[in-house]
């Protein structure tokens, strides 16, 4: 089964504002777990516009399934995740002022940089993804750069797939199957959707991880934070 880790940024900014503890964000990601969920995603911007890093390290000490923290890796962003030590960092090029990631890495341009953030992210215990859009020469750096895992950029195909365009999952399937050749771990992420996780789950082989938070809070609006954590869990079977 693909595990499903929920990101609670939302449940931050809902919090924030109001400015105070209203949702309570620690008690919202131990609910997320007592539901099913078997991870927590959070991704800290330098503003703390939504999750601050103190809520990161408020995390650390109850979540107890898999912990992944994404961003850029700037100082303060390696400086928080090398103290907080989550299961997993995926790496983000998002830019400061940047609404929400919108391209992935070029992991050949940056492969020095890279390269040398993923060893000091993996001598601390720490396993490391890499967010890439589905292209093969960005799967074949991401390789090169010694990653654990890739997370597949999905805004392209959620686009394509609410216009009725199925064929937008091709590249996505041309991604996993090299990732796969590779020994690369698949993990995804950004605009699935209760619409589209089950087509999307059940044509890219060895997905192991998909981070969704905006859709998934959106969705409980509607229909409940239990049952939307549960139906996702059931369509990624």
């Amino acid at each position: 089964m693909t595990k499903l880790s929920v990101n609670i940024n939302k449940i931050a900014t809902l919090r924030n504002a109001r400015g105070g503890n209203v949702p309570d964000l620690i008690q919202v990601a131990k609910d997320i777990e007592r539901f099913g969920a078997q991870g927590i995603t959070i991704h800290p911007r330098p503003d703390e516009r939504h999750i601050r890093y103190q809520d990161a390290r408020d995390l650390k000490k109850i979540v107890t399934t898999e912990y992944n923290i994404e961003g850029n890796p700037e100082k303060s962003f390696m400086d928080l995740v090398l103290e907080v030590k989550p299961t997993q960092v995926t790496l983000v090029p998002d830019a400061v002022d940047a609404i929400t990631s919108n391209a992935g890495w070029d992991t050949m341009k940056h492969a020095d940089y890279l390269k040398e953030i993923i060893q000091e992210l993996q001598r601390n215990d720490i396993r490391v993804s890499v967010f890439v859009d589905p292209v093969l020469k960005m799967i074949e750096g991401a390789k090169l750069i010694n990653t654990d895992r890739i997370e597949l950029y999905t805004e392209a195909f959620a686009h394509d797939f609410s216009q009725g365009n199925k064929n937008g999952i091709l590249p996505y399937v041309e991604a996993a199957k090299l990732a796969n050749s590779l020994d690369l771990g698949i993990n995804a992420g950004h605009d699935l959707s209760l619409d589209n996780i089950h087509f999307f789950k059940q044509n890219i082989p060895n997905l192991l991880e998909v981070s969704i938070g905006h859709a998934l809070i959106a969705e409980a609006i509607y229909l409940g934070l239990d049952n939307v954590v549960n139906m996702y869990l059931n369509k990624l079977k």
